[in-house]
């Protein structure tokens, strides 16, 4: 068995519903098993290679720490998109204003040229 509860590269999660796509190291998606056997783990439930009994080793615990982990993460991702976006619409902000100050010059300049004509 691999390691329990470990993230690989060859396990992706996507959400699907409440409950994420887990993929093993065949790129295959996990089947989502329950321990029978007694003891401390019956009933807990877990992700294991589709092809048990031919397994490539794939095992991963289907418990709340992997979605918190994965909330935490998105959380995590979100945030960063905010400051990034948060920073884009300040810059935006600067340039709307800058581009008012031009606009209220060439106006004045306008307005200037215009009094010029009528004088001449």
């Amino acid at each position: 068995m691999a390691s329990q509860g470990s993230a690989s590269s060859a396990s992706r999660s996507r959400s699907m519903g409440s409950m994420p796509v887990v993929k093993c190291y065949h790129d295959e998606v996990a089947h989502l098993r329950t321990v029978r056997h007694e003891g401390p783990t019956q009933g807990k439930r877990f992700f294991g290679c589709s092809h048990w009994p031919r397994s490539c080793g794939f095992f991963k615990w289907a418990d709340l720490t992997d979605n918190i982990n994965e909330l935490q993460l998105l959380l995590f991702e979100k945030d960063v998109e905010i400051s990034s976006l948060e920073y884009e619409k300040e810059e935006l902000e600067r340039n709307v204003k800058m581009l008012k100050e031009r606009e209220a010059q060439l106006e004045e300049e306008v307005a200037e040229l215009a009094i010029k004509n009528t004088e001449t």
